[in-house]
């Protein structure tokens, strides 16, 4: 199994084995382009040059025997282009760009927010797609024409590969994928009328939705990959992690540490409305049928280590960050509240800035590092903990409590760059009071992607796939609950003076 990983910074494909095991890797970065101020762009071009690139590496020159290929993607990420030729109108519209803040405004002052969250699961925010490619179709001489013609094609990041891949022949994409374009309808996973129209977007240019493991075309061999391959898996990254991780039933919850974090909830087969600031999005299914999680993100993760390393330089790497901040027992009442670029799930505040509080004459480096580590996991907690509310509001409770025992989640599973640091996952397992566990094969994005490929031609069952993972270890919590409520509560005090003061709210 091919598995292509497009990623925001880069390309990378991974060769499976039937047995789960990774055998050949291949990476590429591209460009990023900024234009202006809070644009950010890509050459969906240059992305379909590096996935022909990375799977040159992979094949070493030799004619690669595939039985499937899967593709995971950066989500929201949007691409407009011709039919006819297969170019783009211009550059891609990546996730992080805010150019469509006044669009979004000028819809909340109409009223519409709690009509996008109901029919989407959404927020009205320019991350998402909808908003972008109704810009490119407005500022683009001819385009809403050329849309409503069907001489268009729109597509996330994955539809844009599957159509080069088939040589033109598919234009679809899945549901993980769609959920974040603010126009499917999350319980009927179908494009919904209504959202169209309210962003003006013709439904001729939207490629059909498909499940995510199973059939999506076929590769037509313009390229290092062999004509005649299957693309039976398309996932978008957080939710191919998910089931990476083996989360593919109600209450399986992974958490993934990169840049920031992103925590993920399977909820079954029905949507959880949420009331804490979570997104409710598509995850998959290994059988096909209709799968939803709850989606929290953490702004800052891996990037406060970063900080740590490039900016105050007390540490020269993540590794070194560890063994300062073991030197001492605590952070001696310092907290650290990364808010550099605002807070993201539950607050949602874009004004909070980043702090430093507790400081005393004996406080030291070690300290502040300690407290800097230690906030990555507060804020996964605090994520955690509007998840747990969500869940306790509905129905879904009953499906996973016990008779007469208040619902707690007692596992996450942990991927990503940070996962691999002993102190973080520990303390992680202390403040949540919860087991985390690691799994062997840290890329789990990747594995995602090659499991629904496996799953959707036939080589796996979910049986299979289940023997698949392995587990690395398992972090178990060692702290009194007593001690955990009174370290949560400091938290809560730091956040507090991190946050937007009253009245100043952009």
């Amino acid at each position: 199994m091919l598995a292509l990983d497009q990623g925001t910074t880069g390309t990378h494909a991974l060769l499976f084995d039937e047995r789960g095991r990774v055998k050949a890797r291949g990476y590429r970065p591209f460009a990023q382009h900024y234009p202006e101020p809070g644009r950010v762009e890509h050459d969906a071009a240059e992305i379909w040059r590096t996935c022909l690139d990375v799977v040159r590496q992979v094949s070493r020159g030799r004619k690669l025997a595939l039985a499937a290929v899967g593709i995971t993607n950066q989500r929201e990420t949007t691409v407009v282009w011709d039919r006819r030729t297969g170019r783009p109108l211009g550059r891609a519209i990546v996730w992080q760009d805010r150019r469509t803040a006044p669009e979004c405004a000028a819809l909340k002052r109409r009223g519409l927010e709690g009509r996008v969250r109901r029919t989407t699961g959404l927020v009205l925010d320019p991350y998402f797609s909808g908003t972008k490619l109704a810009w490119i179709l407005r500022h683009t001489p001819g385009a809403a024409a050329a849309a409503r013609a069907g001489r268009l094609a729109f597509g996330t990041i994955d539809t844009w590969l599957i159509w080069n891949l088939t040589g033109g022949k598919a234009h679809v994409t899945d549901p993980t994928n769609a959920s974040r374009t603010m126009l499917l309808g999350l319980r009927s996973l179908e494009w919904d009328s209504g959202m169209m129209r309210m962003l003006g977007i013709p439904r001729p240019c939207l490629p059909e939705v498909r499940p995510s493991a199973g059939r999506f075309g076929v590769t037509a061999g313009n390229g290092p990959v062999p004509g005649g391959v299957p693309i039976t898996g398309v996932a978008g990254d957080q939710q191919a992690a998910l089931f990476g991780q083996g989360c593919v039933s109600l209450g399986g919850m992974k958490v993934t540490y990169g840049t920031g974090a992103f925590l993920l909830m399977h909820t079954g087969k029905r949507p959880v409305a949420s009331r804490h600031n979570l997104l409710t999005t598509a995850a998959c299914d290994p059988a096909g049928g209709p799968a939803y999680a709850l989606e929290g993100s953490v702004f800052i993760a891996g990037a406060a280590v970063q900080w740590l390393r490039d900016e105050v330089k007390l540490v020269s790497s993540a590794p070194e960050a560890d063994r300062v901040a073991e030197t001492v027992p605590d952070t001696a009442g310092v907290h650290v509240v990364p808010a550099f670029t605002g807070l993201g799930a539950p607050w949602w505040d874009p004004g909070a800035r980043g702090t430093i509080t507790g400081l005393t004459r004996g406080a030291n480096r070690a300290h502040i590092v300690r407290a800097t580590l230690e906030s990555i996991d507060y804020s996964v907690a605090d994520v955690v903990d509007a998840m747990e509310k969500d869940i306790r509001r509905t129905g879904v409770r009953r499906d996973l409590a016990r008779p007469g025992r208040t619902w707690k989640i007692r596992e996450f599973r942990v991927d990503g760059g940070a996962s691999r640091s002993r102190f973080l996952m520990q303390f992680q397992a202390d403040i949540l009071g919860a087991r985390i566990v690691r799994p062997a094969n840290a890329e789990t994005t990747s594995a995602g992607a090659a499991y629904l490929a496996g799953l959707g031609a036939g080589v796996w069952t979910p049986a299979d796939l289940a023997r698949l993972r392995k587990v690395d270890r398992v972090f178990r919590p060692r702290m009194a609950p007593a001690r955990r409520r009174e370290l949560l509560a400091a938290w809560h005090e730091a956040v507090t003076r991190a946050r937007t003061v009253p009245g100043t709210e952009s």
